[in-house]
């Protein structure tokens, strides 16, 4: 347990590349042996699950009665080079050119996280992430292959599919949801069109609904009106145009529903349209289709005006508030924020390992104590003045109530480990001391600025 806490905290306030050995430098183990810390994720030696466990329980004491339980599930790649390191292949690049399919050599991880929001009612909130899983594919076999090897590839295809294995990882949240006194709490789940499928929604827990995207042209019915008739009860009503065409119709009118986004209070028009349900992959959930227009904006102030691509939702929640469903949407981009911290900021995918346990646990252990940090500044910054922490470089926006983004966060971290040994007697003192130099000849960049703001 104590070189599990070292190990966290050298991996937040880690300076250099966030392998193994550079977690230790920064935690002052370079002159002891390293092989125990290997061991601890190679040997499985903690329980990631039950970390994770500790992140749940502290955002559901967080949320009021009156805030909703959401969830942001997606999966994401980490960039490896290394060919023998477990659970590696190659997979599409999400970042490539629409013009080009590229591919990349990593891993496969597929994360859930619970939205934090700041306050009651429309608000920005935080991904606070709650699960992070391996999720490789199966391993092709060789040209030489027998039929019992291809039937046992085809057979692990089926069992390592991204959709049923979130469906299983979603299962076990709901259960630790239970055991951590949430029951009574509906638990909705917040996912882009890759998770929108037949797999996801005729296996959905039970107290879950889903929130997810679907394609323009997706072929949708309403539900059959009651017939006195002697045969099969009907399942599928007539069919209804398609989500774009009810767009670019007259015949529903838009509605004005407001919603967070991007830091401030948006309005958004939206087409409402219930009772449907999904052929192809709904099963018998009775649906609401939500069609947002697209969102216009400026670059500049005298740019031409701009337009966002329209979006088109389903809920297997018939009677949710359009509010609440909007805004548990919109909070799913809170997830790609988990990505890009977990990424750049504290090096998930840097360490340079290849086993099976230590490739999952360390990227698992990262995420975990990511979760922590971004829930004890949930806690202690929330009501707390800006002016009285570190001031903000010059070019940051000034705005008071732009929430504190995970970099500063981790320089406050840093700065309140260190600031008895970087001689800093107040936060402000050589932020001061360089506006007061006049002359650029006598100006002598301060050792406590350069750690305290830097960044990875």
């Amino acid at each position: 347990m104590q070189r599990l806490r070292t190990l966290a905290y050298g991996a937040l306030t880690c300076l250099g590349r966030q392998t193994v050995s550079g977690i230790l430098t920064a935690s002052g183990q370079q002159f002891k042996d390293w092989s125990a810390a290997y061991r601890l994720f190679s040997e499985n030696r903690i329980d990631i699950d039950k970390l994770f466990e500790i992140s749940q329980k502290e955002v559901i004491q967080e949320l009021t009665e009156g805030q909703i339980l959401v969830a942001l599930m997606d999966d994401t790649i980490l960039k490896k080079t290394g060919k023998k390191v477990f659970g590696t292949s190659w997979r599409r690049d999400p970042l490539g050119p629409p013009f080009q399919t590229n591919f990349i050599w990593g891993q496969r991880f597929l994360q859930l996280s619970l939205a934090l929001p700041s306050k009651e009612g429309l608000s920005q909130s935080r991904g606070i992430p709650v699960d992070f899983h391996h999720c490789p594919t199966a391993q092709k076999p060789g040209k030489k292959a027998s039929v019992e090897d291809i039937k046992q590839y085809k057979e692990a295809s089926k069992q390592l599919n991204l959709s049923i294995q979130g469906v299983e990882r979603l299962k076990k949240l709901r259960q630790s949801l239970d055991d951590q006194g949430a029951e009574e709490r509906e638990l909705y789940l917040s996912v882009d069109g890759s998770f929108t499928n037949s797999n996801v929604l005729k296996n959905l827990p039970d107290r879950v609904t889903i929130i997810g995207r679907i394609r323009k042209d997706t072929r949708l019915h309403k539900i059959p009106e009651k017939a006195n008739h002697i045969g099969r009860k009907r399942v599928y009503g007539e069919r209804i145009p398609t989500p774009e065409e009810i767009r670019k119709s007259d015949d529903i009118q838009w509605q004005q529903v407001k919603g967070w986004a991007a830091g401030r209070e948006h309005t958004f028009n939206v087409k409402i349209v219930k009772d449907l349900r999904w052929e192809s992959a709904g099963g018998k959930h009775n649906l609401q289709l939500v069609v947002i227009r697209p969102l216009r904006y400026r670059l500049t102030k005298s740019s031409k005006l701009l337009y966002k691509a329209p979006a088109y939702l389903i809920c297997t929640d018939n009677n949710l508030d359009i509010e609440k469903l909007l805004q548990a949407y919109l909070w799913r981009w809170e997830i790609e924020v988990n990505f890009r911290d977990e990424k750049t900021l504290l090096g998930s995918g840097k360490a340079q390992v290849r086993n099976e346990q230590s490739s999952a646990n360390i990227p698992g252990f990262i995420a975990a104590i990511y979760s922590y940090l971004l829930i004890a500044a949930h806690k202690t910054y929330r009501k707390t003045n800006r002016n009285k922490l570190i001031p903000r470089p010059k070019w940051y926006p000034r705005k008071e109530n732009q929430r504190l983004s995970t970099g500063e966060i981790i320089n406050l971290l840093r700065s309140q480990l260190w600031s008895k040994a970087l001689g800093c007697g107040s936060f402000s003192g050589f932020v001061k001391r360089e506006l007061e130099t006049r002359s650029r000849k006598n100006y002598a960049p301060a050792l406590s600025s350069a750690i305290c703001y830097m960044r990875n």
